[in-house]
């Protein structure tokens, strides 16, 4: 009975990072238009190469598009918080996937 116990923990704990990659993919497309969403949930971080992200570049990358005005401007909720608001990046989003 152990060996059946130790093969359902390798194989529940083989699925957990799927099943983590899809939840935080289906966050982002879960939440309101009016919500806020942070850097860290936009891009691929090199920390976390294994959670998705909906934009296809790095954090430099997207600091360029803000600084250039081709990517929705960003807003500061405190000091040490930045972030975008949903429905901007789903807008430009949609704008980039028509261009």
């Amino acid at each position: 009975m152990s060996r059946k116990i130790t093969l359902l923990k390798t194989a529940i704990a083989s699925s957990i990072p799927a099943q983590k990659a899809s939840i935080n993919h289906s966050i982002f497309d879960a939440l309101p238009d009016s919500a806020f969403i942070r850097e860290s949930q936009l891009v691929q971080s090199p920390k976390r190469p294994e959670t998705p992200a909906p934009l296809p570049f790095s954090a430099p990358t997207l600091w360029r598009k803000v600084k250039a005005g081709t990517f929705p401007k960003s807003y500061k909720l405190s000091e040490r918080v930045t972030c975008w608001k949903v429905g901007e990046v789903r807008a430009w989003m949609a704008a980039q996937a028509t261009a």
